[in-house]
């Protein structure tokens, strides 16, 4: 995958018409959005091409609308919160590629911004489906993509509209691939990785890429206890994925050939059974892995294996992090994903941390600020560290 693609400056935009997909999938409550961040990160681009005198066509999915219009994800609350924000009207259109998405199209004056309805309203988008991306091309000379939350995405309005329009990153996503890019195409090392989260089946891939690339790999979360079962612990009743044994086998077998220092939990916090509701008090005590009693079960590291995994990242110079290290939402349990996140904040290393629970650990906590990067995609910053292809990458231009 070449991360060389050119992005809004590499182009004249002024007096073009440019349809820039954004990630406005905010989240919402009765009618109202409950976070703006999203929009937020979306500003810089935006604010580049209404200054470059472009005419500006906004689009974005949100929800899972599945083909059908849905009152409650129009992204009219959208183009009311940018419209604040940029201090200036943001029309709506009625559709995505439809009579009134054209007419507003072709009314836009320089430096104007549109935005139109829900993509996912039409069936196609999620298809991929050409008769829709050439019609949501037709409306505009220029595609710049600044959506990373669905580079992963072979959608309509992701890749498809690149097959008919010259294409370009925004600012997002040239972040993105650029610090994210680095980071595994050449980075500055010892270059450490954090995997946690609860299953292993989610990271595969991931796993044996990275091993490919590090110098250590830490394992935690659900995740880890496959494999201390694989190395003939026993887990009790802790997360447990029969299927992957042999996986992660293969996997400790592969970090011992490539000299790849494979970390996993020395101890772990159980309790008798998983916190009902998720935030509930709950009483837990710490043992060693090779000492989980049988009725119990493994729901964060113990106190030796948070600092055993913050001395690996005092000493890197590259880290990256995606997934918890334990049931993060239960204050007793979340104190292996803050020392996690505290060692990431407190390292002179460039840090990067995927999306996800590993993200809002850093934003809850207030490190946001100490860490190099915070991906905006989950799902695309995991396949990006697979080595996959990202479809709505990919169909950019090189520079």
């Amino acid at each position: 995958m070449n991360y060389n693609k050119k992005s809004v400056e590499d182009i004249d935009v002024k007096g073009k018409r440019v349809l820039c997909r954004c990630d406005f999938n905010v989240p919402t409550k009765e009618g109202k959005i409950t976070s703006d961040k999203r929009i937020v990160a979306a500003l810089p681009t935006i604010e580049y091409l209404v200054k470059h005198g472009a005419r500006v066509i906004l689009c974005s999915h949100m929800g899972k609308p599945k083909g059908e219009y849905k009152p409650e994800l129009s992204l009219q609350i959208v183009a009311d919160r940018l419209s604040e924000l940029l201090g200036q009207q943001v029309k709506m259109a009625k559709d995505v590629a439809g009579e009134d998405a054209k007419a507003l199209a072709a009314s836009l004056q320089d430096g104007e911004v549109m935005l139109l309805e829900n993509t996912r309203f039409e069936k196609g988008e999620t298809k991929n489906d050409p008769a829709l991306a050439k019609a949501l091309a037709d409306l505009a000379d220029v595609f710049v993509n600044d959506a990373f939350g669905t580079a992963h995405r072979a959608h309509a309005s992701t890749a498809g509209v690149a097959d008919y329009l010259p294409a370009v990153c925004g600012y997002l996503i040239e972040k993105e691939i650029g610090i994210m890019g680095k980071a595994l195409a050449d980075p500055e090392r010892p270059f450490v990785a954090i995997l946690g989260g609860a299953k292993v089946s989610d990271k595969l891939n991931v796993i044996n890429n990275l091993l490919e690339k590090v110098d250590t790999l830490i394992i935690g979360g659900g995740m880890a206890y496959t494999f201390l079962a694989a190395k003939g612990y026993g887990i009790g009743k802790s997360l447990f994925d029969a299927e992957k044994v042999d996986y992660c086998k293969q996997m400790l077998q592969k970090a011992e050939e490539k000299g790849v220092k494979l970390l996993l939990p020395v101890d772990t916090v159980v309790a008798a059974g998983f916190p009902s509701p998720i935030d509930a008090p709950i009483d837990v005590k710490t043992v060693a892995v090779d000492a989980i009693p049988d009725d119990m079960e493994g729901l964060d590291i113990g106190e030796k294996t948070r600092e055993l995994f913050a001395s690996a990242v005092a000493s890197a110079k590259t880290v990256v992090w995606n997934g918890p290290m334990g049931v993060f939402e239960n204050p007793t349990l979340a104190k292996g994903t803050i020392a996690v996140a505290q060692a990431l904040a407190d390292s002179g290393a460039t840090t990067i941390v995927g999306g996800g629970d590993s993200a809002a650990a850093c934003e809850q906590l207030g490190y946001a600020d100490r860490i190099t990067h915070i991906s905006t995609g989950g799902g695309a910053s995991l396949e990006f560290l697979e080595g996959l292809e990202l479809p709505g990458i990919a169909c950019l231009q090189d520079k």
